[in-house]
């Protein structure tokens, strides 16, 4: 990592517990361009390897990049997904191979970069955010794909080889359904994005069940933990914001500028990427909406809850207030041998009973007044209409 710095970020988890996993890395100033910086938890680089044409499909695991060479001058389409970050040796080998420029190879390595298009001789890089669901069914797993295409290969570098969402167009190309198999490698290529882009969509689906489980947990019985659930989602909604935000004008640069890797027929096909990009950035900006209400909804559920409790408190000082007087006024023992007017009450044979039945009655009088007025009332549950 030579002319480069690392920062480990605290990640809190879902659960509250504190993950350092992601990494940030900054370039030192003065630092000379094309440096590999390899991450110190990346894993060992597995190269494999599809060729295929309209006839047959054959895929590959390669032990070198260097058994790659013969394929990338066929006239066959050949797709060689490298998953793992762990090898300087094993990554210049395979940017030697392919002839990639060493800011192309700086781009690929040096995780995480912000999504783009960038234009090259013979080849275009593409890099993008790839998300998918975690297998706990909590939060996502996301990591970058870089996509560089030339005319008859397709090269993808994944950081780590345990997750990708790129399992049905291996499929499609092993079993030959649809088209792929009569296409080239600018339509390999949109196929990969596409697969990127839908990933999202599963992702989005969990997140607006949490939207509506918050929803009723912010009305029915809002807590601290609530609060953490909604602070936590909106920052995850920001992250999903920043992979997919720049991956639409990245995308719209691969149809406005007329590539020659890319032929006008894949064009047609990334305006409906485009539109897939343009609904899911759509739906992020929702749930970021809805998660900012939920948290006005919040502070307005706490506020109502410490008025329900307020207004219990009212009503049982307001009902005691003239207990208390009438309490007051016989505690004060005036001596009734000095003057006759110093409390008769002192000497009825029946005051006493009679001083607790004025005071019980005192009490159901407000009782019933308050519930005429309606003070019994839970203001903050929400009444249907019929």
């Amino acid at each position: 990592m030579v002319g480069k710095r690392r920062q480990l970020v605290n990640v809190v988890t879902r659960e509250g517990e504190p993950n350092f996993q992601m990494e940030y890395f900054y370039d030192v100033p003065g630092s000379m361009p094309g440096t590999l910086r390899i991450p110190s938890n990346a894993l060992p680089p597995v190269i494999g390897l599809i060729d295929y044409n309209e006839q047959k499909a054959v895929r590959l695991q390669v032990e070198t990049p260097e058994e790659c060479a013969p394929y990338l001058d066929s006239e066959s389409v050949s797709w060689v997904d490298v998953k793992g970050l762990g090898s300087e040796d094993v990554l210049q080998r395979i940017g030697k191979v392919f002839g990639l420029h060493p800011l192309v190879l700086e781009d690929v390595v040096n995780v995480p970069q912000r999504p783009k298009v960038e234009e090259y001789d013979d080849q275009l890089l593409i890099i993008a955010r790839m998300v998918m669901p975690n297998r706990s069914g909590s939060s996502f797993h996301q990591e970058q794909v870089s996509l560089i295409l030339s005319q008859h290969y397709v090269l993808t570098v994944q950081e780590e080889p345990e997750f990708d969402c790129f399992g049905a167009v291996r499929d499609r190309i092993r079993m030959g359904k649809g088209t792929i198999r009569q296409q080239g490698a600018d339509y390999l290529a949109y196929t990969i994005l596409d697969s990127i882009i839908d990933g999202f969509f599963p992702v989005l689906e969990i997140y607006g069940e949490d939207i509506e489980e918050l929803e009723d947990a912010v009305v029915a019985s809002p807590t601290h933990q609530t609060l953490e659930r909604i602070h936590y989602l909106k920052r995850e909604l920001l992250t999903l914001r920043r992979a997919i935000w720049p991956m639409r004008d990245a995308i719209n640069t691969l149809i406005r500028d007329g590539n020659a890797l890319i032929s006008e027929e894949v064009r047609i096909y990334l305006r409906d990427c485009y539109d897939h990009t343009v609904q899911v950035l759509d739906m992020v900006e929702t749930y970021r909406e809805l998660a900012s209400s939920l948290m006005d909804v919040y502070l307005s559920s706490v506020s109502n809850k410490m008025n329900e409790i307020m207004k219990v408190l009212t009503v049982i000082s307001t009902i005691f207030i003239p207990l208390t007087f009438v309490a007051g006024i016989y505690g004060m023992n005036f001596n009734t041998e000095k003057s006759p007017l110093n409390m008769p009450e002192l000497n009825w044979y029946w005051g006493y009973p009679l001083c607790l039945t004025v005071m019980f009655g005192i009490a159901i009088a407000l009782v019933y007044y308050f519930k005429r007025k309606g003070w019994f009332e839970d203001f903050s549950t929400v009444k249907s209409r019929d």
